[in-house]
């Protein structure tokens, strides 16, 4: 099909060509319409696929447009989203951080409250063993003194007076 097309841009040129016998000088007629043949058969078989070559890369390129269009929407909507999770983080843990400060205070009073109460009782321990201490220290020489008392028979006491002081121990 297209050999047809040349062989028909051919034939002008073959129908107007000049002889060399000198009759005419100025052929530029005869060119003239043998260029513009050449360019409208040109035309004839260049036009469509141009246009067609002009049309699909139009197309592809509009394809190519939208599809960053999208990947950019959708990275601004990952982006967003992402910059929402870090403002929730950040809200999170500024709630972290109060909450362990308050807890901090509780466990802090809680523990000196529980040293006091271990301090009173280890001073009540403490005292309850120096009083009990001092009673049998105390017992220790009151019988060292009697015993010594006994023995030596220094003192005579008589029944009444043991009686008192017996009393006075028991009571």
């Amino acid at each position: 099909m297209k050999l047809k097309y040349v062989l028909l841009m051919f034939t002008p040129v073959l129908l107007l060509a000049s002889e060399a016998g000198g009759h005419g000088a100025t052929d530029i007629i005869p060119r003239t319409i043998n260029f513009l043949i050449f360019a409208a058969i040109l035309y004839y078989l260049i036009a469509e696929p141009a246009k067609q070559f002009y049309l699909g890369r139009k197309s592809n390129i509009a394809t190519k447009l939208d599809s960053i269009q999208v990947k950019l929407r959708e990275s601004s909507n990952k982006k967003e989203s992402a910059q929402q999770k870090v403002e929730e983080a950040k809200a999170s843990a500024r709630v972290l951080i109060e909450t362990a400060k308050k807890e901090a205070i509780l466990l802090s009073e809680k523990i000196a409250a529980d040293v006091s109460v271990e301090i009173d009782n280890l001073e009540k321990a403490f005292n309850d063993k120096v009083s009990i201490e001092k009673r049998k220290m105390t017992r220790s020489v009151v019988s060292e003194i009697l015993d010594d008392m006994f023995k030596e028979g220094s003192i005579s006491l008589d029944q009444n007076e043991i009686v008192k002081i017996v009393n006075k121990k028991v009571a």
